[in-house]
């Protein structure tokens, strides 16, 4: 990444004065693949953002450079106020190094599609192991905030079996208390159903609509479930060939969508929202 000037952006008018998440012009490309072009996209405190779209228009990738797992063309993302891949130095704004990225990323939460839990360890262990190593709390500490967590998703009576012994739900559900455990200002889902037996999906989007509905953590949800992002979400984001083609609230986007193309997208989940409704 090139460096960039700090006064590039001024000719933007954010939509929100004080977002915690701020794309701003961001790009990526691989090779001469355009996978996001010049995304300009706000979230505010406490918003739950759901971002919809085919396979292949570049939601997940916008997750990724969220998630440091991709880094952009061009273009800045800012966290709490900070740049995340960026910092200032002279008046401009330089490719960051590995700690300033590692300090701005750490107020991110993050639930993949595969839960990634250590086989070895204690579903406890699991969850307390970030907190002591990462955050430097005590391991009493580490523990009060894991049981308390692992209580929220329904879990406080398998704090001492292993991943094997879950189901795949409750796995997921373990990766969320893991993510929540660190007291994240963001909370970061990919596609976290995906990975599931449809029978144990719910189990997942009931947890995740707790959370939401307590509104104190800020959400963005990559997802393929219209009726769980019109149930939780604030504002749902439809992408397209790596462009927000319409955004809005979920009443409008999912039942009376302006653009062709979110119509033409949302038409094979019609049925699914119908039924929700």
């Amino acid at each position: 990444m090139e460096a960039i000037q700090l006064n590039q952006y001024e000719d933007i008018s954010p939509v929100i004065d004080k977002p915690i998440i701020s794309y701003q012009k961001v790009s990526k490309s691989f090779g001469d693949l355009k996978v996001l072009r010049e995304i300009d996209l706000d979230i505010a405190p406490g918003e739950i953002v759901a971002v919809i779209g085919s396979s292949g228009s570049g939601k997940t990738t916008l997750a990724r450079m969220l998630m440091t797992l991709e880094q952009p063309t061009s273009g800045v993302i800012m966290v709490d106020g900070e740049p995340l891949w960026h910092k200032s130095v002279n008046g401009k704004l330089v490719p960051a190094d590995e700690k300033h990225i590692r300090r701005v990323r750490s107020k991110i939460g993050m639930v993949f599609q595969q839960f990634n839990l250590f086989p070895h360890m204690t579903i406890l262990r699991n969850v307390t192991e970030a907190p002591i190593h990462v955050l430097g709390i005590s391991r009493a500490e580490a523990e009060e905030r894991a049981v308390a967590m692992l209580n929220k998703v329904g879990l406080g009576n398998k704090l001492d079996v292993y991943p094997a012994q879950l189901s795949g739900g409750q796995q997921q559900r373990v990766a969320i208390a893991r993510a929540l455990v660190m007291r994240p200002k963001v909370m970061l889902c990919d596609e976290v159903t995906s990975a599931l037996d449809p029978e144990l999906v719910g189990e997942v989007l009931e947890v995740l609509k707790e959370i939401a509905a307590e509104g104190e953590t800020t959400m963005l949800l990559i997802t393929h479930e219209m009726a769980f992002a019109g149930d939780v979400a604030d504002r749902i984001i439809f992408i397209d060939k790596g462009r927000i083609v319409e955004q809005g609230p979920p009443n409008v986007i999912l039942s009376n969508p302006r653009n062709p193309r979110t119509r033409e997208f949302l038409s094979r989940f019609r049925q699914q929202w119908a039924s929700k409704s």
